[in-house]
């Protein structure tokens, strides 16, 4: 068998990893870190158990719409992309979890980020979880 890749991708699959994280595959499914792989394991037990229910792996959201910029610059949209989304049972708001190693790997990129979206969407219960 054999697995076809671009240049980019083997760059990016070789590249050193800023955070020393470690790729991980569960369930066949990519996973950015071990942390993350291992929150995604509890929450397949709590949807598996009736905890939570409807989770979702990386859904994105759009923090600033795209726009052209001038007659023909298109730039496009900002968007965040968190970890994880469920309901919580008896809870009427959708949780978004981002999984984080420690406080270090929060990047000014990404507390920007959490910043837009906590206010574009209120009705959202956004959670940083930390390994």
């Amino acid at each position: 068998m054999t697995i076809e890749m671009t240049p980019d991708e083997l760059r990016r699959q070789l590249a050193p990893r800023k955070y020393r994280n470690v790729r991980v595959v569960v369930d066949g499914l990519p996973f950015a870190s071990k942390a993350e792989a291992r929150r995604y394991t509890d929450l397949k037990l709590l949807q598996q158990n009736g905890e939570i229910s409807g989770l979702v792996l990386q859904p994105c959201y759009v923090l600033l719409d795209g726009y052209l910029d001038g007659p023909s610059k298109w730039v496009r949209p900002i968007v965040y992309v968190s970890d994880f989304a469920y309901r919580e049972r008896g809870n009427t708001r959708i949780v978004v979890e981002d999984v984080k190693g420690g406080k270090g790997t929060q990047t000014a990129v990404f507390r920007l980020k959490a910043r837009l979206f906590r206010q574009k969407y209120p009705n959202l219960d956004f959670r940083i979880v930390e390994a």
